[in-house]
């Protein structure tokens, strides 16, 4: 049963992907359409679940469940990375790889492989103060907190890439 996004409680569950690129209007309505149909019938152990989406940026789609009436399954979780495996090839765009890093300049969101991110790091391009987009969040009150779209030092990757150097002796 779909429901929209902002009427999801802060424990609702949340899983966000990240398109390689902004998607271009007919690729949106595509996608949200597809995906309107995935949760319009989703279930666990044969119950309806309680789930909305959201497309921000036209990159990034937010995917929550609320788990109070029933909890999504591994099962269930499988068949929403099916789904939108599917929809990559369609729209022939990378949408479930959560390995780049994703992060926001004067020019727009940027996506880079991870060694990348870490030698801009090392150059000083990307800093503890980047906006970052911790796609790693799991609730939706992270979401609401302002963890989601957050400078780098309050993020994963603050630990990741920006970690103090040893000291060579």
């Amino acid at each position: 049963m779909r429901v929209e996004f902002n009427t999801m409680p802060p424990d609702a569950r949340l899983w966000i992907f990240a398109a390689e690129r902004p998607l271009h209007d007919g690729e949106q309505q595509r996608l949200l359409e597809s995906v309107d149909a995935f949760l319009d019938e989703w279930k666990a152990h044969g119950h309806p679940l309680s789930a909305a989406r959201e497309l921000r940026y036209g990159q990034f789609l937010l995917v929550a469940v609320d788990e109070a009436a029933t909890g999504a399954s591994g099962c269930s979780i499988d068949a929403m990375v099916r789904s939108l495996s599917a929809l990559e090839h369609d729209l022939g765009v990378e949408l479930v790889n959560n390995t780049p890093v994703l992060y926001r300049t004067d020019s727009g969101i940027q996506r880079v492989s991870r060694p990348e991110f870490a030698e801009r790091a090392r150059r000083a391009e990307v800093t503890p103060d980047t906006t970052v987009f911790n796609n790693t969040l799991t609730r939706v009150a992270e979401l609401q907190e302002g963890r989601w779209e957050t400078p780098a030092r309050h993020s994963w990757h603050a630990r990741a890439f920006f970690a103090p150097q040893p000291v060579e002796r």
